[in-house]
């Protein structure tokens, strides 16, 4: 039998038979020489059909969904506030756009009639049109290309500076998991059973109009375990609305009742935002009796054993000035917008933040979720209103003064994220101009400052000029203006690495600490180039003292509840009727009462989606640049400036967070 012969066993009832057939030849296998019928072909060729028409008919329903959606977007949406007041920029790229569309359209004509500078001689060159386009290349080559490509390379060399600043805090963040590195507590805990043990804390709760967040922020604080006779409440109330207050107060009184230390207060002058409020309540003659105070803005419910896990980190550590917690997000996954800003938060407390306190002793203070000395705060001046940022104005005169800070990554206070564009873009304004605000103001005094050399440049080089004022600089200058500049100036093209690799590679890093994430990748790389345009704005505006630099604006909230309120909910709403209590004040007046009523029947405001006009200018930009790179046949910058546009666009048009129908 040939090696290369089969052996095939056909078993049957009464009948047994050996086929011996060679391995090669498909002679003896009728069915792989079937024919296929027309009718078979016909009928698989009317399948592929359907496949194809379904598909075309989806894209074609999707399409009019979209253009209806944004037809409808444009016709009810309100023009951006901010968009009014920074016209100078919004003019800038409208200008930026129509000298693109009018450079796309005769670079359309040169490309179908073939005009080339090498190719066509000058007594070739035949009409207005050819001699205009032919000595714009001839400029082009000879004095607009070097200085794109001087501008570009500045560019180039800032974005691999600041990736390398990334790279240095990701690695410092591993070296922190490798060697288990984290804030140690010194000497014993405090004696539970001796409450005068126990240092007094004054804890703060700064707000403003907190509607929706006013009670539970309360109950969290007011349930937080230290010793009653340790610990003030501070509800600070900066509402302008009347029945907000009587609320407030109402849900103050109730706290009382049950044997908690808090206070009510209402500025009646009220200046300088939260920095002025926090002065105001420190000015308090009582406030010389406490060690330490624990700030927590309006949407922070802080888990009770929260200063339990903060302030015996003081002890025994008299240099320690500020004891600051992670924040954790009870919305992260509500929409799109919430898990993007996940992403960058997340990065900031587990690399940003942890790496600065671990081997600086130094960071910008959040603003809440953390505990000071109160000694700290006045050696270094208290708070001051000059700027937007009062936490990160602390900060950095409590660090001119010798204080160091912890950060705790393990503990974290649940808060809530914007989920709505509008507030998300207010928020980043106020981040992003503050600093700049905060520079101009505090380098002299770090200058002269007694501290080391090499903290003098850090807070200088890295803190403000490196993460405060390059990053947005560059991200909005490269990928915003130079990127859709070069495919019309293709001498001054930009490396692939440079738009594509590296980006990429960041973004994989920003998205380490939120694992969960990595669906998100390029949604959020992308994101984050369309914010650009604001923080950008924001940083000129704070640099250079502009109207906008001094606005503040108190972010909305939802007043989402954690999984623990919500169980806590469902059980008293399965007690019977009879054991629900209402108690009421033997002050509170039937006005007050009837006020209160009336603010529960108030319908709800109308809201309304935006229209971003510098989003959308920079959207039709950066297709129009997608658009002539689709001419010179550049794959990677076409898709890049493709997706781009289409991020800006449903930016622009509101459709990124909350939709309200």
């Amino acid at each position: 039998m040939a090696s290369n012969s089969v052996v095939v066993t056909i078993e049957k009832p009464n009948d047994f038979s050996l086929v011996e057939m060679n391995g090669t030849d498909a002679s003896l296998l009728p069915d792989k020489q079937k024919a296929v019928s027309r009718k078979q072909f016909t009928w698989f060729l009317l399948l592929k059909a359907h496949r194809v028409f379904t598909c075309v008919s989806w894209l074609a329903m999707a399409s009019k969904g979209m253009l209806a959606s944004v037809k409808k977007r444009i016709v009810v949406s309100d023009i951006s506030e901010e968009d009014k007041r920074s016209r100078r920029l919004y003019r800038f790229i409208k200008a930026f756009l129509a000298i693109a569309i009018i450079a796309l359209v005769i670079e359309i004509i040169a490309h179908f009639k073939k005009w080339n500078l090498m190719l066509i001689q000058p007594w070739e060159v035949q009409g207005l049109l050819q001699w205009s386009y032919m000595a714009w290349l001839s400029f082009r080559i000879e004095y607009i290309a070097p200085l794109v490509i001087s501008l570009s390379n500045f560019c180039i060399v800032l974005f691999l500076i600041q990736s390398l600043d990334r790279l240095v805090l990701c690695l410092g963040c591993f070296w922190i998991k490798y060697k288990k590195l984290k804030p140690q507590i010194d000497g014993e805990v405090y004696d539970i059973e001796d409450s005068s043990s126990f240092p007094k804390v004054l804890v703060q709760i700064p707000m403003c109009n907190e509607r929706e967040v006013y009670a539970q922020s309360i109950a969290a604080a007011c349930q937080i375990d230290w010793p009653k006779d340790r610990i003030l409440i501070q509800v600070l109330d900066d509402s302008d609305d009347g029945n907000l207050q009587l609320l407030i107060k109402e849900e103050v009184s109730s706290w009382q009742e049950k044997g908690v230390n808090i206070i009510y207060r209402h500025r009646l002058i009220r200046t300088g935002y939260k920095a002025g409020n926090l002065k105001s309540a420190m000015a308090c003659d009582y406030v010389k009796d406490y060690e330490f105070v624990a700030i927590l803005d309006a949407d922070f419910q802080p888990n009770p054993d929260f200063l339990k896990l903060t302030v015996p980190h003081f002890k025994g550590n008299p240099e320690l000035g500020l004891v600051q917690a992670r924040w954790s997000f009870v919305n992260k996954d509500e929409n799109l917008l919430t898990r993007l800003q996940n992403v960058n938060l997340c990065f900031h407390f587990e690399v940003e933040q942890q790496v600065n306190g671990v081997f600086l002793n130094f960071f910008g203070f959040n603003g809440t979720a953390g505990v000071w000395r109160i000694k700290a705060l006045e050696e270094s001046g208290g708070w001051l209103e000059r700027t937007t940022v009062e936490d990160m104005d602390i900060a950095v005169r409590a660090h001119l003064n010798g204080w160091k800070f912890i950060f705790l990554n393990d503990v974290k206070v649940l808060c809530e994220l914007p989920e709505c564009y509008e507030a998300y873009k207010k928020q980043q304004h106020r981040w992003h101009s503050g600093p700049m605000q905060l520079f101009r103001l505090c380098l002299p005094a770090i200058i002269t400052s007694k501290i080391s050399m090499w903290k003098k440049a850090n807070l200088i080089f890295l803190f403000f000029l490196l993460r405060k004022l390059i990053l947005p600089f560059y991200s909005f200058t490269l990928f915003c203006i130079i990127l859709p500049l070069t495919m019309f100036i293709p001498e001054a093209e930009l490396p692939i690495w440079s738009i594509c690799y590296i980006p990429i590679f960041m973004s994989f890093l920003n998205i380490l600490p939120a694992p969960k994430s990595f669906p998100f990748l390029v949604p959020y790389l992308l994101f984050e180039n369309t914010m650009s345009v604001t923080k950008f704005n924001a940083m000129i505006s704070g640099l250079f003292q502009l109207g906008s630099a001094y606005e503040w604006v108190v972010t909305k909230k939802t007043g989402r509840s954690s999984e623990s309120d919500l169980l806590a909910l469902a059980e008293r709403e399965s007690k019977p009727p009879g054991e629900e209590k209402i108690l009421r004040r033997h002050s509170e007046s039937g006005l007050e009462l009837l006020n209160k009523l009336k603010q529960q029947e108030l319908p709800p405001t109308k809201k309304k989606n935006k229209l971003y006009r510098k989003e959308l200018a920079l959207a039709f930009l950066l297709l129009t640049a997608s658009a002539r790179s689709l001419l010179s046949a550049h794959g990677v910058h076409f898709y890049f400036l493709l997706f781009q546009g289409l991020s800006f666009l449903v930016v622009g048009l509101d459709l990124i967070g909350e939709q309200v129908s």
